[in-house]
C-alpha cells in the first residue's frame, strides 16, 4: 500500500506542475507574442526507467513537460512521479534544464545545463544534483545519430562523487507511423557505483500527437539490486 499511496501522491504533485505549467505558459505567449515556441507534453508509463534503472520501483510513472525555445536557446521542465525503496518518502522528480543548440554543417551540437530536484526526500538524504551536458547529432540517411556526454560535480544520492554518463542513441523512421530507436551509455561514479545499460524500443504515432512507445531496459548491475534488472516498459505520450 506505500508504493500506491506514494504514486497517489506523486500524480497529484505532478498534476499541480502541469496545471502551473499550462498557466505559466499562456502568460509566456502573453508578454512574448511570436518570440517563444512553447510545446509541452503529458504521459503516463508502466515504469519510468533513467538510465537502464527504474525509478518507480516497477511501478506505473506519470510526468509533465513542458518546453520552449528561441533561435538556438532552450530551456525546460519536466515532472514525473517517483517511488523509491524502503521508507522513502519522495514521491516526484523535477527537472529544470536550458541551453544552445547550434548548428554546423550537418551537426547540430547541445551545450546545457540540468538540475534534478526530488520532493519529499527524508531528512538526512541528499538527492538534488546538477548534471553538465554536451551533445552532438546528425541524420545519416533517414536514421538520426546522436552521442552525449554529461557530468555531475556532485551525483544524485552520493556524497560529493562526481559522475559522468555517456551514451549514443539511434533513431530512425520504419514507415509513416512506426520508429525503432535504441541506445547504449555507461555511467561512472567516482565511488565505483559503475555500470553500463542499454535500451531498444518501438513506438507507434496513434494520431498526429498521441503515440505509445514499447521498449526494452538492461544493465549489467544486476547485484546493484532489482531496480537494475531488465525490463520492458509501455508508454502512452501526448504532445501539444
Amino acid at each position: 500500500m506505500a508504493g500506491h499511496s506514494r504514486l497517489l501522491s506523486g500524480v497529484a504533485v505532478v498534476s499541480g506542475l502541469l496545471v502551473l505549467g499550462v498557466f505559466g505558459s499562456a502568460r509566456a505567449q502573453e508578454t512574448e507574442p511570436g518570440r517563444w515556441s512553447l510545446s509541452g507534453n503529458v504521459a503516463a508509463t508502466s515504469d519510468y526507467v533513467f538510465r537502464g534503472v527504474s525509478q518507480s520501483e516497477g511501478d506505473a510513472a506519470v510526468s509533465v513537460g513542458a518546453d520552449a525555445t528561441d533561435g538556438v536557446f532552450y530551456v525546460g521542465g519536466w515532472a514525473s512521479s517517483v517511488a523509491f525503496e524502503g521508507d522513502d518518502d519522495t514521491v516526484a522528480e523535477v527537472d529544470l534544464y536550458g541551453g544552445i543548440q547550434p548548428r554546423i554543417g550537418d551537426w547540430t551540437f547541445d551545450v546545457g545545463v540540468a538540475g534534478y530536484l526530488y520532493l519529499g526526500t527524508p531528512d538526512g538524504f541528499d538527492y538534488d544534483y546538477a548534471e553538465f551536458r554536451v551533445g552532438a547529432n546528425r541524420t545519416v540517411g533517414a536514421a538520426d545519430l546522436s552521442v552525449t556526454a554529461s557530468w555531475s560535480p556532485d551525483y544524485f544520492g552520493v556524497d560529493e562523487d562526481e559522475a559522468f554518463y555517456l551514451e549514443a542513441a539511434a533513431e530512425t523512421p520504419l514507415d509513416d507511423r512506426w520508429t525503432l530507436s535504441g541506445a547504449v551509455g555507461r555511467q561512472w561514479v567516482s565511488s565505483d557505483f559503475d555500470y553500463a545499460t542499454w535500451t531498444l524500443g518501438v513506438a507507434y504515432q496513434l494520431t498526429d500527437r498521441l503515440a505509445v512507445d514499447v521498449r526494452y531496459s538492461d544493465t549489467d548491475a544486476h547485484d546493484f539490486g532489482t531496480i537494475y534488472d531488465g525490463r520492458a516498459a509501455v508508454s502512452l505520450k501526448a504532445a501539444f
